[in-house]
This record gives C-alpha cells, sequence and structure tokens, in this order.
C-alpha cells in the first residue's frame, strides 16, 4: 500500500508517525526491547501527548533476528498465527558498547545505535551490511482520517540489489518496481493475483525477509521508494525476520526449518499424471480408453485423476461417484488398480446446498457462519455452498470421515482444489480473525487432506494436487500451477510462478501441461510435454478438451514417450533431488540465480531453470524450434546429443519437439535407472552412473542412489587417477555401468575402472 505522494508529500488522509529517537534500550542476555519518540524529546513536555513505538528484538533460531514493532500492544490476537520453529530460550548474544546494542546469532548482527536516529542495521559475519532501516523507515500509519492502523517497515535495497519470492508470481520474475499484495485469490496466471501467497523474499545479497503475518500484507518492492522494500500490515503490530545467508541456498534451509520442510513425495508420484480434464465428458469407458491408449502407445502411466464430475452436479462436495455414471466405481477403481495405477480424485472444501452433506455439516456446526448466526452461502461456483470450518477439530475430523471411504475404495490422493476465496464478514468457530484466517485457510485444508492421508497410507506416502497455499504450506506437497491459458505466453508466465515459488520455500511444483484453458496448438502441446516432464510433478490435464497426447498427432504420441522414459530413467537422480528438498528446503526446480548465485548473470533469467543440481533446463516457446539458453561457467554435455559446450555463454539453438536444451553441469555424476518403464523401480538394477569429469587432475565426487523411501541404498565415489576413473561402490555389490560423457565405459561390481579421453 502506498502512503505518500511521491518524495515530498504525504497523501490525503494519512498521517505516519516514525521511530525517530531512542529513549530507553532494555538489554536481556539474549534479546533487548528498546523504546522510540515519534519526535525529538528536547524537554519533558515533549514526553506528554506524543505516542512511544515499542521494538522487541530477538533471534528463534541461529542466523535469524526478529524485529516486533508494535504501537499499542492492548489490541486483542485472537489468531491465526504461522506455526514456526526454532528455540524456545532464543539463540541470539546481545552485546552493549555505550550506545551501541548488538543481537548477534550466527553469521547475522542486528546493530541498533542509540546516539542517532533511530535505525536498525543487519551485518553479516564479515560486517559487511545487508539492509538496514534507516531513519524514518519504521512508523505505525493511520489513513481514513485516522480510521484505520497500519503499521510499517521499509528495509534498504543496495545498488543492483534484486528482489525474488513472495509466492507463486506470474509477473515478472525479479520484483523490483512491483507491488505485491499478498491476499489469497482465484485470479489464473495471467495476472497480479496469486493462488499462493507468501509474506517472504529473498534479496541478491544473500539475505531473505520473512514478515510473520498471515493476512494481508502489502509490499512495495522498489516502487513507492525505489531504493527500498517497503512491507506494511493493518494492525497494531508488525513482525519480520531477517534470514541470513550467506548464499540463497543457505537462505532457504534457515527460512524452511523456521516455517516447515517439505514432507518427501512418494517415488510414484514422480510419474506421468493424466486426468478426464474438467467439464468433458467421461465414464468408464472413457477412462479405460485413455489407459489402455497410453499403454498401447507405449506412454508408460502412473496415475489416473478423476476431476470434478465424477461426483453428481450441483453437489460438490458429497464425496459420493456419480451412480449414473459410474455405477460400479469398486470394480472400476479395482479394474484401473490392476493395470498398476495410481488414483487421484479431486476435492474442495466447499458443500453445495443440494449436498446431503450440506445440512448434515450445518447441523453440527461445522460451516462457517455469519455474526447473525446463519451459514455463509453464495452461488458463486457451487448453488448455495457453504465452506468447511476447518477452526473445529470435529469438523476437521467430520471432514477425513468423508475422505476415508474412498481411500478404502482405492484413491490414493487428492487433489484439493481452491480454498482461495475465504469470506472476511464471518465468525470462525475457534475465534480467529477474519482477515487473517483468509490467507490461512488453505494451511488448516490442506493440513487435514495430508494428515489422513499419512494415518491411512503411512508417511512417505502422502500427496497432494494442491493449488492455494501460504507460508508453511510446502510441508504438504505438491502444488500446481492453477488455471493457465493453452498457449507458449501462458506456458512462460507458469514457469515464471513456479520458479517464483521455489524462492518461496517450496520444494515441489507442477502444472498443466498443454495449458488449462483452452485447447493447445499441437505445437504448444509438445512443447508444454517436454517441460512438464522435466519438472517436478508432470500432470496431463485441461478443461473443456481432453489432453492425451494423440489428439495432437502422431509427433505428440513420440515426444510424450520420449520424454516419459527419460523422466523414469531420470528417477535415481531426481529423488535424490526430492531427498535434498525435504531435507534441506532447497527445491528440485531452482533458478539459475539459486544455483548460480555469484554469476550477474543468472539474477534476471526465467526462462531456464537447473532441475536438481546438474541438469540445465531450458524449455522452447517457439512454434520453429528457436531459443536462447545461458550456460554458466564451465563445460557442459547436452544429455541427448552429447555435444560438449564450453561457458559462460549465451547460445541461440533450434531444437526439433523430440528435445530442448537439456545440459548436465561439469563434474557431475548422474545416476540414471536401467529401468525406465515406471518411475519406483528398482534402481539398483543396472544402474548407469553418467559422469561428466572437468579437466582436473584431481577430480573426485560422490553421488548417493536413494531407494523409494529416501533412504541411501548405495553409493558410488568417483575418483580420477592418472588417464582413468576408479568407480567404488558402497552399498550394493549389483553391477552398474560407468559411462564417460564423450568418452569410454565400463561395466562391473564394487570398483569399475574407466580410461579418459
Amino acid at each position: 500500500m502506498k502512503f505518500t505522494d511521491g518524495f515530498w508529500r504525504i497523501r490525503d488522509g494519512v498521517q505516519i508517525s516514525y521511530a525517530t529517537e531512542v529513549r530507553e534500550v532494555r538489554p536481556e542476555s539474549k534479546r533487548f526491547t528498546t523504546y522510540a519518540s515519534i519526535r525529538k524529546v528536547a524537554r519533558r513536555g515533549d514526553t506528554l501527548n506524543a505516542p512511544l513505538v515499542t521494538v522487541e528484538c530477538f533471534s528463534p533460531a541461529e542466523g535469524v533476528i526478529g524485529v516486533r514493532v508494535t504501537h499499542h500492544a492492548g489490541k486483542r490476537r485472537p489468531g491465526p498465527d504461522f506455526a514456526l520453529g526454532g528455540d524456545a530460550d532464543g539463540a541470539g548474544t546481545v552485546r552493549q558498547d555505550g550506545p551501541v546494542t548488538e543481537l548477534t546469532s550466527g553469521p547475522l548482527t542486528l546493530r541498533l545505535d542509540g546516539s542517532g536516529p533511530f535505525a536498525l542495521a543487519f551485518r553479516d559475519a564479515d560486517g559487511r551490511e545487508l539492509t538496514r532501516a534507516d531513519a524514518r523507515n519504521t512508523a505505525f500509519v493511520t489513513t481514513g482520517h485516522g480510521e484505520r492502523h497500519h503499521m510499517l517497515t521499509r528495509l534498504a535495497l543496495g545498488v543492483g540489489e534484486q528482489v525474488y519470492g513472495l509466492g507463486e508470481r506470474f509477473t515478472p520474475f525479479v520484483k523490483n518496481g512491483q507491488t505485491v499484495d499478498v491476499w489469497q485469490a482465484d485470479g489464473g496466471t495471467s495476472s497480479e493475483q496469486s493462488y499462493k501467497n507468501i509474506p517472504f523474499y529473498l534479496s541478491s545479497r544473500g539475505y531473505g525477509v520473512f514478515v510473520n503475518h498471515p493476512g494481508a500484507v502489502s509490499f512495495e518492492v522498489g516502487s513507492e521508494s525505489v531504493g527500498q522494500v517497503q512491507f506494511s500490515v493493518e494492525d497494531q503490530s508488525l513482525e519480520y525476520y531477517v534470514v541470513a545467508g550467506p548464499t540463497p541456498k543457505d537462505v532457504l534451509t534457515r527460512y524452511t526449518a523456521l516455517t516447515g520442510r517439505p514432507a518427501l513425495p512418494p517415488a510414484w508420484s514422480f510419474g506421468l499424471w493424466l486426468s478426464t480434464s474438467f467439464t468433458t465428458s467421461y465414464d468408464e469407458a472413457t477412462v479405460t480408453s485413455f489407459v489402455d491408449g497410453m499403454a498401447e502407445r507405449g506412454i508408460p502411466l502412473t496415475v489416473f485423476h478423476f476431476d470434478c464430475f465424477w461426483m453428481r452436479e450441483y453437489q460438490w462436495c458429497d464425496f459420493q461417484w456419480d451412480p449414473d455414471v459410474f455405477p460400479d466405481p469398486d470394480g472400476m477403481l479395482a479394474r484401473l488398480k490392476e493395470k498398476g495405477l495410481r488414483i487421484s480424485a479431486w476435492i474442495n472444501p466447499y458443500i453445495a446446498q443440494k449436498s446431503p452433506l450440506f445440512d448434515e455439516a450445518a447441523a453440527l456446526g461445522h460451516l462457517v457462519r455469519r455474526a447473525d448466526g446463519d451459514v455463509w452461502q453464495w452461488d458463486l461456483w457451487q448453488a448455495g455452498m457453504g465452506l468447511v470450518d476447518f477452526t473445529s477439530p470435529e469438523a476437521r475430523a467430520w471432514f477425513q470421515s468423508k475422505l476415508k471411504p474412498l481411500l478404502d475404495q482405492g484413491v490414493d490422493c487428492f487433489k484439493t482444489d481452491f480454498g482461495e476465496r475465504i469470506p472476511t464478514d464471518v465468525l470462525w468457530h475457534d475465534g480467529s480473525d477474519p482477515e487473517r484466517m483468509h490467507n490461512y485457510y488453505t494451511q488448516l485444508y490442506n493440513r487435514t487432506v495430508f494428515e489422513l492421508l499419512e494415518k491411512e497410507r503411512g508417511q512417505g506416502e502422502a500427496v497432494l494436487f494442491a493449488r492455494s497455499a501460504t507460508a508453511g504450506g510446502q510441508q504438504f506437497p505438491v502444488h500446481w500451477g492453477g488455471d493457465c491459458w493453452s498457449s507458449f505466453e501462458a506456458m512462460a508466465e507458469s514457469l515464471r510462478g513456479g520458479l517464483s515459488l521455489s524462492l518461496s520455500g517450496f520444494g515441489f511444483w507442477s502444472h498443466d501441461i498443454g495449458g488449462f484453458e483452452g485447447t493447445p496448438d499441437p505445437s504448444v502441446f509438445k512443447r508444454w510435454l517436454a517441460f512438464g516432464l522435466l519438472s517436478s510433478h508432470s500432470r496431463l490435464h485441461g478443461s473443456t478438451s481432453y489432453r492425451v497426447p494423440w489428439e495432437f498427432g502422431d509427433e505428440a504420441v513420440d515426444v510424450a514417450r520420449r520424454f516419459t522414459l527419460l523422466k523414469h530413467r531420470l528417477m535415481p537422480y531426481l529423488y535424490g533431488a526430492a531427498v535434498e528438498a525435504h531435507d534441506t528446503g532447497v527445491p528440485m526446480m531452482r533458478p539459475m540465480v539459486l544455483e548460480f548465485w555469484d554469476d550477474p548473470s543468472c539474477r534476471q533469467l526465467d526462462r531456464q531453470y537447473m532441475l536438481g543440481p546438474d541438469l540445465l533446463v531450458a524449455p522452447v516457446f517457439d512454434t520453429d524450434g528457436e531459443v536462447e539458453v545461458y550456460l554458466p561457467k564451465g563445460t557442459w554435455t547436452h544429455l541427448l546429443s552429447g555435444e560438449r559446450v564450453t561457458g559462460p555463454c549465451w547460445r541461440t539453438e533450434r531444437h526439433g519437439y523430440d528435445s530442448l536444451p537439456l545440459y548436465v553441469r561439469e563434474g557431475a555424476v548422474l545416476p540414471l535407472a536401467g529401468d525406465d518403464t515406471r518411475p519406483d523401480g528398482d534402481w539398483l538394477d543396472a544402474p548407469v552412473l553418467l559422469v561428466h569429469p572437468p579437466a582436473s587432475p584431481d577430480y573426485e565426487a560422490e553421488v548417493t542412489v536413494p531407494d523409494t523411501t529416501g533412504a541411501r541404498a548405495a553409493g558410488f565415489r568417483v575418483v580420477r587417477d592418472g588417464d582413468v576413473l576408479r568407480v567404488t561402490a558402497s552399498g550394493t555389490e549389483r553391477p552398474f555401468t560407468v559411462r564417460v560423457a564423450g568418452g569410454a565405459q565400463a561395466r562391473g561390481a564394487g570398483e569399475v575402472t574407466v580410461p579418459l579421453g
């Protein structure tokens, strides 16, 4: 939200009161509190009729410093609040030297100099200033001639500093110059609105900032004040955390330790998903024709998804199969299971008035109500629908009890759609503040479903296909990009959204291959297939038309087969990257700036990414196959053609539909599965280690192959010994093949030696 009118003036009806002068500092061993007047105090009378701002500084975890700025502390705080980890006793150390007070936590120090104007400076372990809240940058604001109260902070941007993240945003990847309102909306992928709003940004200077407020947060990123990031909330208190690096990966590791690490999705979920699509006509015969058609064409299919109309019209959700379309759901699911498929079913958190569950939920008090006691209802989406009140433990248990019979039937996972259009003129069971609950609702919704899956299927077997999220939502993967158009432009905007989400702490992300709205041109569909099958998760899904590959020609079938088999071959490598995301918070799909943060050329790249640490992917957004790709320093080997290119360099390449820029990083050891028929096979059955050694004579590398639970199954150590590579296995005695990029290969067990050159 903007409060000023240019540099000199304040907008009409706005009054800003800045923390101006330090009046007292109260230090403790691990935290301190300071009180700042909003004007200079020259004499005792200046302390009268003048507000005081309370600023608390603390550290919840190593390398994280929190600041809580409060005007009036007596405001009731009904919640909800983000569930944050950390050390309850605090992780900081306070030091005072004259007027200077410092709080240090790991590599991060907050400095307050009480002898000058009120200002907070954040420094790294080398004493380099990361950012600061200068004088006139910490304030409370009233608008509407005093009717509304806001808290704001401005943190300085250095020369050339760039800002990323703030959720799944489809606007330009670098957020400088943008106004970003953190407020859940069902707005598609072609506007400034977002399904996944995260009040966290990451800086190219190697730090992050998390605003600990689940409601509306407004960010002015170098927009209202071009040299600052301003964030504000309509509240009496504002709490934010500065998260240390020094690298962006370190920032994400610390941030996800605070807000939650993603669960590890099951290995089977990385295979190809096929949907009925949304409003298309389908029954068991249609579904079977799709499944058999994929098998007949040699395209391995892992998950079949039933979208909304598996239930009866006007009755979403009643969680009952439409008896006219699916008269034998138990038998149908059993027959699909016999084909080796997993089953996904669409749900949402709304109960239509025509659903038999509406009266039941209303009578039990499980639907959100208005202040007058009436059930909140509207006709958007479903006629007369109500909203399940997930703040009630009883309502959560009730909702789970309606899903459990589906799991007993054979459904394996749920697409948890919607969760964004949450009203603010309602009362919640637990007394939550409606404005704060608007964004937070999705967390309760997805957690309710995810916890049921973990309980019924076991830890490591739970997976969602979720659309909405807030901070901490990364704990319940997977999320997909929402409703995009079927065009190259929408394909690019989807990728921007996914890359922004990955820099907001989310380890896994997907999108609708071919686009959701409309029917894609075959060229769009074929290019999107390669992109989709080189993403974390891969789903064929549309709105009014089917997304089976043969609808788009024989070449589309070939492309779907080629890249599905390739993804299966890559699974030992990809699942290793998934384990890393689960353990550290570093995402599978990585913007170039995350992996090459010290390369200025990577800081604005949003049409290519790293898939795990070693694979560079540049989707093609062009019918003719022309694509620009940037290769950072080192020698890169094209995975499909074997071509070797030395970077740093820009290249303009042309690719057929069966290819795209897909380069392996120098020094990488890429474990490939011997079996490409499924994503969750035995990855130690005839694996291939594809080694890309640098010219260095002292080259050493290690790679771990996980099993399908994420545990270490085997390890391989690669050492250059003169003109040969020696590869030693641990944890397995089974044979494996070593293939040197551009060179020889050898097969053996225990230890394998391969000549170089």
